[in-house]
Formats: structure tokens, sequence, C-alpha cells
């Protein structure tokens, strides 16, 4: 006793110098008192020591002593070691922070921080530890620093956050940080706060989730600055509620068992958009920046899934799923992969999209709302698997044959298409690239209206290149779209082409390059048009059409055939293939090269009488992924003779053919 209060007395009559520091230890908890503003510490009873409004009961206290250390006001700073860990805590804040240890396991609550300067705590984690955790309660916000920290808990959650409040979990610049937990326990997450999460910092943080998820908050998740890798997960790599923003860094998301990032909404109804995000409720993503890698495995996962809407302004995403399909109990419907899912609407208006899906039936991008794509959007999609399909007991197989897909009704089966909408596409900008392969594989299907007024689109599709529920209209942009088992741009109502530059390409009769469905109506208004496979039988051509009335050169090797009964009024349509073409409108020219095999009518369309010519060179501005060039320059070549066009070609069929 006469020691404590010795020092106490030292340290009051020493003129308060600044750099003393009163350091009072309790266990393996350290209390920091800088001797500037430590004020009157009280005495009581022979039995308290109060210091900075933190009461010590003396029977507690190891050790007392004074030393020059610098302390960090709102700082507490934990350090794990093998079997244990130590805390050390500012003055300003011990009031306010109660420490419980357990070997290296430690457990914070933390009160009313209201009065700190700055309002709030921060937790700097450091050292190495095997079998230890951070659980952190209270009710106000704070921060998790990380600063260097291997934390392994191998029965629970490795940072356990009770706190609803905001949290910020931060690595320091320069640092790896590597939190894992174990395989046994019911934790939600390796990292879960009940709270939001605000994930950020100029160092990395590295995530194994043994359990269930990588990270978890039952609020929203926002991201900016980090490198965040999570390198295996049982669950989704990172899962939360409301809603979750990606403003900048580099998520890596490799080895997960379920969902690479999936936003739910937290309670039974959205509450829209709100201005700042604040108390929304919408389960929505907005990705804004920094670079997003997604690898999954697992069957009918997804690289990036929300429950509300998914905004992309700008951003590196690159998704990559090989799972196969599955069979959903709850909906009763057979389930793919996508590299992107919404249950609600789908808007892209920057960043460069990188999607691949190598599984059955797997898809690029799906959505059970509007697809809009506008202003500077890069997309590329490639999906290489076959469609998958489910029996009346729920088991999956592979189908390879398009016929055999046509049986089974839709909830029983997935096909590998590219971009999959239940709502309106609306195209006005952008670049889309498309590649699919298999039995049912569309490059860009909408369930509803099809609008593109602008962008840049390449398709070359297994199955339709783009098809639509209801009307298809094309008005602007620039649009190649080829099927080599089906109609290169297929209406399921009428479709109508008023404008812009279109190259399509249908398979053999009875396909054709531009369908619209039976009963309904193809109309060519306006538009510069190459379509190899002809237009659809009753097309209402309103602007003047032309068809290739022989070839010019056999150089380029096959020919397409000659069209039959009901085709262009019986005569010979040839065009070669693998050859590249130039047709003049006007003053603009567009070269382009023919597929090695399609329909066999080539018909082309312009706001002026068009000329076309064949075994040209070609250079300009390259388009459509290298097949063709506008505006071109071109030199060489043979003049094909053009016929006039009136008719359409048989077949076709019933839209979705």
């Amino acid at each position: 006793m006469k020691k404590i209060f010795g020092l106490v007395i030292s340290l009051t009559v020493s003129g308060l110098i600044t750099a003393q520091t009163l350091n009072v230890q309790v266990g393996n908890v350290t209390y920091q008192f800088p001797a500037a503003q430590a004020g009157q510490m009280t005495y009581n009873d022979g039995t308290t020591l109060t210091v900075m409004g933190k009461a010590f009961t003396l029977s507690d206290i190891d050790n007392m002593y004074v030393d020059e250390t610098t302390v960090t006001d709102n700082l507490v700073s934990i350090v794990y070691g093998t079997s244990s860990a130590s805390v050390t805590v500012a003055g300003n804040v011990a009031q306010y922070v109660t420490p419980t240890l357990s070997g290296a396991h430690v457990t914070i609550a933390q009160s009313n921080t209201d009065a700190v300067s700055g309002n709030e705590i921060t937790y700097q984690l450091s050292g190495s530890t095997s079998n230890g955790s951070l659980t952190l309660g209270g009710s106000y916000k704070c921060t998790v620093s990380l600063a260097g920290v291997t934390l392994t808990n191998p029965n629970g959650a490795a940072v356990y956050i009770t706190n609803s409040k905001r949290i910020q979990i931060s690595a320091k610049k320069s640092t790896t940080n590597t939190i894992t937990d174990g395989a046994s326990g019911s934790q939600k997450a390796c990292i879960y706060s009940k709270g939001q999460i605000q994930l950020q910092g100029n160092g990395t943080l590295n995530v194994v989730g043994n359990t269930k998820h990588g990270i978890k908050s039952a609020s929203y998740i926002s991201i900016k600055n980090l490198t965040l890798n999570i390198t295996s997960t049982v669950g989704d790599g990172i899962n939360c509620e409301e809603y979750m923003e990606i403003k900048s860094g580099t998520v890596t998301l490799s080895g997960i068992g379920d969902d690479g990032i999936q936003c739910d909404l937290g309670g039974t109804t959205s509450t829209g958009i709100k201005t700042d995000h604040e108390d929304e409720d919408t389960g929505n993503i907005y990705i804004s920046g920094g670079t997003v890698n997604v690898a999954i495995t697992a069957a009918a996962a997804k690289g990036i899934k929300c429950d509300g809407d998914l905004y992309i302004t700008d951003g590196a995403i690159t998704a990559t799923t090989s799972g196969g399909g599955a069979w959903d109990t709850d909906e009763l419907k057979t389930k793919a992969c996508a590299g992107l899912s919404a249950d609600g609407n789908i808007a892209i208006s920057g960043g460069t999209l990188v999607l691949t899906s190598t599984g059955a039936g797997g898809k690029g991008i799906s959505g059970d709302g509007t697809f809009v794509v506008s202003d500077s959007a890069s997309i590329t999609i490639t999906t290489s698997g076959q469609a998958v399909v489910a029996s009346s007991s729920g088991t999956i197989s592979v189908v390879s044959n398009s016929q055999t897909l046509d049986y089974y009704t839709t909830n029983y089966k997935s096909s590998p298409k590219g971009i999959k909408i239940d709502g309106a596409i609306t195209i006005s900008g952008g670049k889309i690239s498309i590649t699919t392969g298999g039995a049912g594989g569309e490059g860009m299907e909408s369930k509803s209206t099809l609008d593109i007024t602008g962008g840049e689109i390449a398709i070359n599709a297994y199955d339709d290149g783009i098809n639509s529920g209801d009307v298809l209209t094309i008005s602007g942009g620039m649009v190649y779209s080829r099927a080599t088992n089906n109609d290169g741009i297929d209406a399921n109502a009428d479709c109508y082409i008023n404008g812009g530059l279109i190259y399509a390409i249908g398979a053999s009769s009875p396909e054709v390059a531009i369908d619209a469905l039976e009963n309904r109506t193809l109309y060519i208004n306006g538009g510069t048009i190459v379509a190899i496979g002809g237009l659809e039988s009753g097309a209402s051509l309103n602007q003047s059409c032309y068809s290739t009335s022989s070839s010019s050169s056999s150089s380029g090797g096959w020919h397409a055939p000659a069209a039959g009964p009901g085709g262009q009024g019986g005569s010979s349509s040839s065009w070669s293939a693998n050859t590249w073409y130039a047709l003049t409108v006007g003053n603009t020219v567009f070269a382009f090269k023919t597929p090695s095999s399609g329909g066999s009518t080539m018909v082309v369309s312009g706001a002026s009488t068009p000329t076309l010519v064949s075994d040209v060179t070609a250079s300009g501005t390259s388009i459509f992924d290298g097949v063709g060039y506008y505006p071109a320059t071109v030199s060489g070549g043979s003049p094909v003779s053009l016929s006039s066009y009136s008719g359409g070609n048989s077949g076709g069929g019933p839209g979705g053919w």
C-alpha cells in the first residue's frame, strides 16, 4: 500500500512532467495514464484508487510504475502471443473499456464514449496465435485496426463483434493480416459483426472461413482501399444484409463453398435507395471502383449476388464459375451458376467486366428485373458448358442436344446463356462481347422487351444470338449477332430495325439472320444491315434491301448453297465463306468477314443504295471482336452484283426455336 501511495504522490509532486506516464497493471492488462492528463487521483479507504475516472480495487493491481512512455489517446492495443495476449489501454478511455482475458482469447466490453474527444476507440491487433480471438461488445462506433496480426480461433469466430454500430476494420499500411476460424463451432463467419462493417486501409487482410462465411455483417458492408483475400470458405466469401458498397481496393475470392459476394435484404420490405444510404435496407450492391476477382467452383453458385439491385459504375470485375447445376428444393426449380445475379434490376454504366462460366447451365449475367447498359461499360462473357436438366425427383443431368432440351419445362432446365434477364433489356452505350456454347446457349435473352439505341455488341452464340420475349427494337449502335444453330436475332413479337449498324448471321434453313414470331412482323425501317441467312418470310421492308445474285470470286473456298423453295425468289444468293467484304452506304464503308458457315442468302440494306465488294483488304476501326471495321478503308476486291430483295426466307420458325 505504501508503495502505491508513494507512486501516486511522486507523480503528483513531479510537476506533472508531460513525458511521465503512470502504468497500472492488472493481470495482462496495462492502463496508461499520462501525467499531463491524470489530474486529481483519489485514494479511498485504503482499498480503491481512481485515476481519470477508472476505479481500481487495490487487491487487483499487480504492479504500478512510472515511465516515459508516449500514450496515444483512444487506443487499446492487443498483442497476441502463442498462448496468451496482453492489452494496453490509453488512460483517456480506461473508464469505458473492460477487458477480460482467457489465454489469448480477449473479450472487451465498451461503454459510453460520448465524452471522449473524437468519440471513437481504436482496438489495434498485432502478434500471432493459433488459439485466440477478439470478442467486442458495446453500443458505440469504433475501429479495429489490424497492425500485422495472425489470429486463429479453432473453436469459433476469430473476430466476433456484438456491437450493432458502425465498425471500421482497417488494415494498416504495409501490414499483412491473416484471420482464421476453426472447423468446429456454430459461428456465422470467421469475422462477424452485428453492425455495419467498413473494411478499409492500405494493408492486406487474408481470411479463411472453415465453418461458414468468410466475413458476415448483419448490416451493410463497405470496402475501400483494402487488399482483401478470402482464400477458403465453407459458405459465402462475403455475406451481408441491407446493402453493400465496393468503392476501391482489391478483393480476391477463391476456394469459396457458396456465393462469392452475397447481399440480402435485412427486413421484409425494401426501404428504397436512401440519400448517402442512411438507414437503407434494399439488398442492393453498389460497385463504383476497385478490383474484384471471384473464382467459384460450387454447384449453382454466383460470383456476385444480391436480393435487390446491382449497380456498377466503375471498377474491374472478373468472375469465373465452374460448378454444375443443382435442384432447389425450396423453389422447386433447376439452378445454375452465374457471374452476376440479382433478384432486382441490374444497371452497368462503367467498369470492365470479364465473366466466364464453364459449368453446365452457367450464365454470365442473370437477373429477375431489368437490365441497362450505358456509357463506358465493357462486358465480356464466355459460357462453355452444356445445358443442365432435372428429373421429376430433382436428379440433375447434363443435356448436349437442343431438341432434347425442348422436352423439359422451364423449371426443370437451365441453359448456358450469356445474359438472361426476366425484365426488359435496354442498351444505349458501352461494349458487350458474348460467346456461348452448348445446348440452349443463347447470347442475350430478355423475357420482355429489348431495346438497343447505342453501344457495340458482338455475340457468337450456339443458340439464338439475341432473343426477346416481347418487342425487339434496334435504333442505333453497332450490333453483331451470330448463331451457329438458330436465328441471329429473334423476337417473340414484332421486331423493328430502325437504325444502327447490324451484322446478323443465322444458321441454315429453317433458321434466319433476323426473325420475328410467327404471325408477327419484322420491320426494316432503317440502318445499315448485313443479314447472312436472310430475313423472315413476310418481313415489311420499308427500306430497300438487296441480296447477292452470284459470287464474284471463288477465293475463300466454300460457298453457301443457293436458296431453296420459298427463298429469295428461288434465285442463287451465294456468298464466299471466310472472306472480307466491303459494304458502302453513302460515304461510309463497313468491312466485314463472313463466317465459315451460315444460311444461304446474304441480304444488305442501307439508307441509300449500297454497293458490295468481295475479297477486299480492309483496315480502320476494328469492331465486333475483329470481324469488322467501321468506318473502314478498303482496297482491291471484286464488285458483287446485287438484286432487289422483296421477299423473305422460308422457315425461321416461331421465335425462340
